[in-house]
């Protein structure tokens, strides 16, 4: 409440989705390191200038996070952590994607980054609001033994609370879950499997998601004009664990510069 006091509801949730997904590829790099055979000290001497480690990472997940700007590092530090920590961060995050995910990653903590200020006036209120958050998120259970995505799942609830909350501005919509399933279920029907579903105005891409899980579809498309909700179903594919080469989607105006031209689709 102290922090929505200065900020609109609908920018919050924009710094909760972001922390929650700098969470999400922290603990996912933390587990590959350990997957390859890494020791929780070799861990805590992951920096930059390890070209070697640096290098794996980029070819496999696409970036790399040195140990001091992992969020579980921002934790540890308590009262040392500070909004420079998350600017620090994010600004290694841009210069470290890997060559071949840099259509992925690139800007996808744009709007995070742009908005820290308006946490507060001075860095201290922002340090204080930021540790609030980062600390609520740091509860939610990601141990990746849950029967469903536990992040993805917390990501669409906030996206679709926040979007009941904030208006219908510039025509802006969010499909409720009951909405989109019919819909999914309407456009899939008489395919047991699509190749693949597409979505010209995807938004957040939660219906796009739902149409390919329904259809059982390998591929996804979609297309968003607002570069926020642009980065939000990027984000949002990757929390739900849609494979990188599996998925496109581009941020444009579909009237006037459509990305996929000609392209045919299962299911639209």
């Amino acid at each position: 409440n102290q922090m929505r006091s200065k900020i609109e509801a609908n920018e919050y949730k924009d710094f909760i989705l972001g922390f929650i997904f700098y969470k999400y590829l922290s603990d996912k790099e933390v587990q590959f390191f350990e997957r390859i055979g890494m020791t929780e000290d070799k861990i805590k001497n992951l920096k930059e200038s390890q070209k070697n480690y640096v290098n794996h990472a980029q070819k496999k997940l696409g970036y790399f996070i040195a140990y001091d700007n992992l969020f579980s590092t921002w934790i540890e530090k308590k009262s040392k952590f500070n909004v420079s920590d998350v600017r620090k961060a994010l600004s290694a995050f841009d210069r470290l994607i890997g060559q071949s995910h840099k259509k992925l990653f690139t800007n996808i903590f744009k709007t995070l980054q742009t908005g820290l200020s308006k946490l507060g006036s001075t860095t201290s209120e922002q340090t204080k609001a930021i540790r609030k958050l980062i600390g609520l998120i740091d509860k939610i259970p990601m141990d990746g033994k849950q029967d469903y995505d536990v992040l993805g799942f917390i990501y669409e609830y906030l996206i679709s609370m926040f979007a009941a909350n904030a208006g219908k501005k510039a025509g802006e919509f969010y499909t409720p879950q009951e909405v989109s399933r019919i819909l999914a279920e309407i456009v899939t029907i008489g395919h047991a499997r699509l190749r693949n579903v597409y979505d010209p105005t995807c938004g957040s891409g939660s219906l796009l998601l739902r149409a390919a899980n329904i259809g059982n579809a390998n591929e996804i498309f979609g297309q968003e004009k607002n570069p926020t909700t642009y980065n939000l179903a990027r984000m949002n594919m990757l929390l739900h664990g849609v494979k990188f080469s599996n998925f496109r989607i581009e941020n444009g105006d579909t009237l006037e510069a459509d990305a996929f031209g000609d392209t045919q689709f299962d299911a639209v």
